[in-house]
């Protein structure tokens, strides 16, 4: 398997899934309003913490131990790794779905806004389904059809699409708009479940006795599960106590959930386009690292880390220019608020701590250091908790960009120490510095062409020229330092004109 042409394949799945997202996120946040999708965002984050609970952990830990099993050519292994994995997801999923709906009254005390609880209640019906998906996925993942992975993640982004839509935008109903988009998220998880459990079935999918990979699989998931679970436990703390501390520091209760819906269903959405690129390197990486580490390929091993590595940083300095230069501008064009634009911009350069934390703990994972990047992300949650408690008075809705910038940096600095210590160094030191010479240039490119073209053009010209000028600017630049060879790349163009340029 050619490693990084497969990851290229898994990219536009990635890009596909993403720009789909992104413009069904546009969608909401017209019909919804700041506010609509304030609410919608925590209903959202509180049911992550269950389906984390639920399965978290297991789908990498799962794709680990298949990746084990090949390697000794023992399929009966896989097998029985694969319905342990199912039947750890089910133990968890069902009694936790049946004690929230007895529990549900004391429960629903936990949101401010009471129409989060029936947003919850809504997802909840999908946990135990969606938690069976997410091993079936995890073996697709060990068995390196990624192919299978990317397709049925796209079809279930679609589903949500096309169902969100028609409830939201065609059907006349007295049920809630919030409710309706709730119910089409439960719809695609439905489909996605469906379709990986005949893909399963049809690929030769079996289940035998899970005997004697039980325990194994369930210490090795532990700490994933742990990490991630507090992960979105504490992405659930942040969306109930961020609007609570924006109304103690004097907002209303629909102002603060507005600015939350801001940050968190705006803001958001764009910051995380480099991790939808980076999440399809990691997703083809991790088996190979796994299956390097475990038959013992050092060199091979460090290779893969350090173009890991230099891609991730890459794919973020190319995008941070851009966030840099004419976020206002795409807040404004994708969402109709300025402010979420400005946001954008200031919050450019969380992109590389944040696809740093990404790339890394999914390294480390790969690795066996579960237990490592578990506390390495308690201590950058601690300080994200700090300025989301301490900070609203003084900066508003980007206390919590502040939060997320001080998470990142301090889980992706001890990421990269732990790497160190077990890898040896990391060669990409010159690569680093001409990348750094890159995004200065290239960031000043975009905002000098942002400045001069607002005052000549008006705003969709302005922008469009804006960001054809960071384009050639970065493939300029891009050549000139040597960190791609932009020229090999026009090169393989198929199309004719390429041809008679290579030619001349």
């Amino acid at each position: 398997m050619n490693l990084y042409r497969t990851a290229a394949v898994v990219t536009v799945f990635a890009l596909f899934e993403h720009a789909l997202g992104f413009l069904y996120r546009m969608v909401l946040s017209r019909v919804l309003g700041p506010e609509g999708l304030g609410v919608y965002q925590v209903a959202l984050s509180v049911f992550a913490v269950c389906l984390t609970v639920s399965s978290s952990g297991l789908p990498i830990t799962l794709s680990r131990s298949i990746a084990k099993h090949r390697a000794r050519g023992d399929k009966a292994g896989e097998r029985a790794a694969v319905t342990a994995a199912i039947a750890l997801a089910l133990l968890v999923s069902v009694p936790l779905t049946v004690l929230l709906f007895v529990f549900r009254a004391p429960f629903s005390r936990i949101f401010s806004d009471p129409r989060c609880a029936d947003l919850f209640y809504i997802l909840l019906f999908s946990l135990s389904f969606t938690s069976v998906y997410a091993i079936l996925r995890g073996s697709f993942w060990g068995d390196k059809r990624f192919f299978a992975y990317s397709l049925i993640e796209l079809i279930e982004e679609i589903v949500m699409i096309v169902c969100g839509v028609t409830l939201l935008v065609f059907l006349r109903s007295e049920i809630p708009d919030v409710n309706l988009a709730a119910v089409a998220v439960v719809v695609s998880y439905l489909c996605s479940f469906s379709i990986a459990v005949c893909y399963f079935l049809y690929r030769g999918g079996k289940l035998r006795s899970p005997r004697g990979e039980l325990l194994p699989l369930l210490r090795s998931s532990a700490p994933v599960t742990a990490m991630r679970a507090s992960s979105s436990l504490v992405n659930s703390l942040v969306s109930v106590l961020f609007p609570m501390r924006l109304m103690a520091a004097g907002m209303t209760m629909s102002r603060a959930m507005s600015e939350y819906g801001v940050v968190g269903g705006m803001v958001m959405p764009v910051l995380t386009i480099p991790c939808s690129l980076i999440g399809s390197l990691a997703l083809v990486l991790v088996p190979e690292l796994s299956e390097c580490y475990y038959t013992k390929q050092r060199d091979k091993l460090a290779a893969h880390i350090g173009k890991g590595l230099s891609t991730t940083l890459l794919i973020a300095s190319t995008l941070a220019p851009v966030f840099l230069a004419c976020g206002e501008g795409i807040g404004v064009l994708f969402f109709a608020s300025a402010e979420s634009g400005k946001l954008i911009s200031y919050s450019a350069l969380i992109l590389f701590p944040m696809s740093l934390t990404m790339i890394l703990t999914s390294m480390l994972n790969s690795l066996g250091c579960e237990r490592h990047t578990l506390f390495f992300f308690l201590a950058g949650s601690a300080g994200m908790l700090v300025c989301v408690w301490t900070l609203p008075p003084y900066l508003g809705n980007g206390a919590l960009l502040v939060g997320m910038a001080c998470d990142h940096l301090i889980t992706s600095v001890c990421s990269i120490a732990l790497l160190v210590k077990r890898t040896g160094k990391l060669r990409v030191g010159g690569f680093c510095a001409r990348l750094a010479l890159f995004f200065v240039l290239t960031a000043a490119v975009g905002v000098g062409a942002q400045a001069v073209f607002s005052l000549w053009l008006g705003f969709l010209p302005a922008l469009l020229c804006s960001l054809l000028s960071i384009a050639a600017a970065e493939l300029l630049f891009l050549q000139l330092l040597r960190l791609c060879d932009v020229k090999a790349l026009f090169k393989k163009l198929p199309h004719p004109r390429f041809k008679r340029l290579r030619r001349a």
